[in-house]
């Protein structure tokens, strides 16, 4: 991270995380590519590994501030954990796992099991969510684990599996059928229970996250002491529903992590490998792999960064929202992994040589990001049911979305601090969906700023696809709105993607509108928002491509982020462009 971070507190947190962690391609240190994939080959973490993060304090950031721990807000952790992810992506899936598990004590918890979970937390305890189970998977109305009730507690009859953390992790949320209130949540605590009433399974073997605990436990009339339940009893779908919002935002972290270690050893080997008499970066379709990489990269990323804040600022949009995290940010990082195992040919298929062979694993590892909290399938189910009442006000601007936009989108703030409640979750945004409502006048803005300020090359790049994508935008809604739409059908998970294309396009807008009011003039400080639109264009219309003669700046960038301290990312788009000429 450069020294601007320390303009705003998270920033400088992720950037002390990342000195902590050090350089993953330097050699030595447990989050180095040639000590991770070492002992990835043996299924296990690197030894220090999880004791450096927990040293520096990140078991914390599971804590909300609230509860005695320091996590301010989701934002400040999607960027601890996009820092770790680019590292090794298992040990960022071990503490996603047991804020997973923990996230419905904060939600509906009462004071003595959030203190209690509080402190094994923050004493190194890990938690894990116990829901699937072998036959049913997320069919969750199948459940078949009961709890029946014996004098204030339960006894507690079924089997997990597969659950991430679940040997290791001290407190379960257990989903269980409670006899006579239906299916519930109840906190469990392997230290309250009687030895020999149950037993984990022994660890599944995956093709990536090696040395990951994915395994399972079974309950065999296990006595479950009071205090277990939590939150209304037999509530527990609803809540299995609300709380996955909030690691399906956190997921995008994970992607961004992933996306930035596979462009960093693609755009190095690029540079370094001379084929033909010159690099090959030269040769314009490895040129176009790693350009395009870098710019769904910068999409993720103003995708991500915005719901993770919703949840402190307007967080009954999320059940819409974290649903296009979830599908979109996901997808773009398995086509960024795509697109540099084309770059490295075979040395991405090896396990040694360039990055000590850590292509492979992480190419391995990022394929679960679309599959746990919700399959991609599962997530354009959820987001094509909502989007008829959604597309009926597409072009309506939302009451007081200014309020919600702005501090979505102004990332010179801090996010609000996060005081969890499940009453602010809902299962359904209903009309409420300010970054699609909001696109119009937002586009109008930008037209204005375009004519008024911006140079007319660049004025003319950015209203012509303003403009592209206003008219297929209008028509694409105004079809949904006239027309019934079945979520089940392959046409509504295709009408669901192409929502999250019109989503991406108008946060990219945001932030530009938000958070670049300054650098918008300046070399740079526009052409990232014409090239990431006109990418996401190109994905309702493949004849779309970039300006050519605004991609020299963002390569420099790249070239630049790729031997210095900064990931790649808006926070350095948004540097250069400040200080470059204007």
């Amino acid at each position: 991270m450069t020294d601007e971070a320390s303009d705003r507190p998270s920033y400088a947190l992720a950037a002390d995380f990342e000195r902590v962690l050090g350089d993953p391609a330097a050699p030595g240190g447990p989050f180095s590519h040639a000590e991770t994939v070492a002992h990835e080959e043996l299924g296990e973490l690197p030894p220090g590994a999880v004791e450096l993060v927990r040293s520096w304090g990140f078991s914390g950031f599971l804590v909300p501030e609230e509860f005695g721990g320091r996590l301010r807000n989701l934002e400040q952790l999607v960027l601890l954990t996009r820092s770790l992810a680019r590292r090794n992506l298992t040990v960022s899936v071990m503490f996603g796992s047991a804020l997973l598990g923990v996230n419905p004590v904060w939600l509906w918890g009462e004071e003595e099991q959030r203190a209690r979970v509080a402190r094994g937390l923050l004493d190194g305890d890990l938690a894990c969510f116990a829901v699937s189970e072998p036959d049913h998977g997320s069919d969750l109305g199948t459940n078949e684990t009961t709890a029946a009730p014996d004098g204030d507690g339960y006894v507690l009859t079924g089997e997990k599996w597969p659950v991430g953390n679940a040997t290791r992790g001290r407190f379960l949320t257990v989903y269980a059928a409670v006899e006579g209130v239906g299916p519930s949540l109840l906190l469990v605590d392997k230290r309250r229970l009687a030895a020999g009433d149950w037993d984990n399974h022994p660890v599944v073997r995956t093709v990536g996250l090696r040395g990951h605990d994915l395994s399972g436990i079974t309950f065999r009339r296990t006595a479950v002491p009071a205090g277990a339940l939590l939150g209304r009893p037999g509530g527990g779908l609803a809540q299995i529903l609300q709380v996955l919002q909030i690691t399906r935002t956190a997921i995008g972290a994970l992607s961004l992590g992933t996306m930035d270690s596979v462009l960093r050893i693609a755009l190095r080997h690029a540079r370094e490998r001379v084929l033909y008499g010159r690099e090959i970066y030269g040769i314009p379709v490895i040129r176009r792999h790693l350009v395009r990489s870098h710019l769904d990269l910068l999409i993720a990323e103003c995708v991500t960064l915005p719901v993770a804040r919703s949840l402190s600022v307007a967080p009954s949009r999320l059940s819409l929202w974290s649903s296009v995290v979830k599908y979109l940010v996901p997808t773009l990082g398995e086509e960024v992994v795509q697109e540099a195992a084309r770059v490295l040919g075979a040395r991405g298929y090896l396990r040694e040589g360039v990055a000590s062979g850590a292509f492979q694993k992480l190419q391995r590892d990022h394929a679960i990001a679309s599959v746990f909290e919700g399959t991609t399938h599962v997530n354009l189910h959820g987001i094509a049911s909502q989007l008829p009442a959604v597309a009926r006000v597409a072009d309506r601007p939302a009451p007081g979305q200014e309020a919600v936009l702005r501090p979505l989108f102004d990332w010179s703030e801090e996010a609000p601090v996060w005081r969890p409640s499940g009453r602010a979750l809902r299962l359904t945004n209903a009309t409420e969906d300010e970054i699609t409502r909001g696109w119009g006048p937002a586009a109008a803005e930008a037209r204005l700023i375009a004519e008024r300020e911006l140079s007319p090359p660049e004025a003319d790049a950015l209203v012509k696809v303003l403009d592209a994508l206003s008219a297929r935008r209008a028509a694409f809604y105004t079809r949904i709105a006239a027309e019934s739409l079945d979520a089940t059908t392959t046409d509504g998970q295709d009408r669901a993607a192409e929502h999250c294309v019109h989503h991406a396009a108008a946060s990219c807008l945001y932030t530009w509108l938000y958070s670049f009011a300054e650098e918008r003039t300046r070399a740079g400080g526009t052409g990232w928002l014409v090239l990431v639109l006109q990418r996401l264009l190109w994905r309702l219309d493949p004849t779309a491509e970039p300006d050519e003669a605004l991609l020299p700046w963002l390569e420099e960038l790249m070239f630049a982020c790729l031997d210095g301290p900064e990931y790649f990312s808006l926070r350095a788009v948004k540097a250069a462009a400040g200080t470059a000429a204007g």
